[in-house]
């Protein structure tokens, strides 16, 4: 068994993504940039698209402030930084078109950006919250699909899609009214469009990760100790989700479309 966070960067690089092109949002922290690195070690150039470079708390992160685009190329991978806000169209368009442009094309996305603001009934939750939640983790994981969708029915070669979902969309959790809605909400839009473009072998899929320690979650688990009922001994590292996204995302997984993989250490399966 592996450290959380071993091997995402360097060590033993697998052939599974080489030759493919792949864009990463919230690719500069957290479970976002563990996917970045771990997709670039195992033959990806990456797109690592955020609204910011470096991550938002360097010191509870693989790596420290050293930018993602950096941990990758010190590996001798490539990468590119695009800064981009997946609430909006036109940002969503340049990490696409910063794929074609300096990659060539476009063969996997993941849409993995999102927010949380914190344990909420709906009593407490505000509009603007709800709103804002919304925007981003589920209309930004709307965006994203249209735009990898489009480029790649144009292109003609297929393409894999993974959006990063989350527990909370699939079972009941306390006081999480906005979250919930929209993560339970690209689950069906992640079955949804594997329908549509199984046809052009577009594959969308879903991972929904459980209790994964990371600078965003550790502020929520001190308050929230409904994951010590993880039956799995220990709580969700990054690593464990980049690499179920990364088989979601790769060849191995090529009649696999329209699932979610539930990544929790059997937290759903109780």
């Amino acid at each position: 068994m592996t450290k959380a966070g071993e091997a995402i960067v360097g060590g033993d690089v697998a052939a599974r993504h080489r030759g493919k092109v792949a864009v990463v949002t919230g690719g500069s922290s957290g479970i976002g940039r563990a996917i970045a690195c771990c997709l670039a070690a195992e033959g990806a150039r990456v797109v690592v698209a955020d609204v910011r470079r470096t991550p938002s708390d360097g010191s509870n992160e693989i790596g420290g402030d050293r930018s993602t685009v950096s941990l990758i190329e010190s590996s001798g991978s490539r990468a590119v930084f695009v800064e981009a806000d997946v609430r909006r169209s036109a940002d969503i368009s340049s990490m696409v078109a910063a794929a074609v442009d300096e990659f060539g094309g476009l063969d996997v996305m993941i849409n993995n950006a999102g927010i949380w603001h914190g344990h909420r009934t709906i009593l407490e939750e505000t509009e603007e919250e709800f709103d804002s939640t919304l925007a981003t983790n589920l209309k930004g994981v709307w965006l994203g699909c249209k735009a990898a969708i489009d480029q790649m029915v144009r292109a003609g070669s297929g393409g894999s899609i993974v959006n990063v979902a989350s527990i909370a969309g699939m079972v009941g959790l306390a006081s999480e009214p906005a979250y919930s809605a929209a993560k339970g909400a690209v689950i069906s839009l992640t079955r949804q469009l594997a329908v549509d473009f199984a046809g052009q072998q577009i594959r969308v899929n879903a991972v929904s990760p459980g209790f994964v320690e990371t600078s965003l979650s550790r502020s929520a688990f001190g308050d929230n100790r409904e994951h010590e009922l993880t039956p799995w001994p220990r709580l969700g590292a990054v690593s464990d989700v980049a690499s179920a996204v990364s088989f979601l995302a790769s060849a191995q997984s090529e009649w696999i479309t329209g699932t979610v993989l539930t990544v929790d250490g059997g937290f759903v399966a109780r």
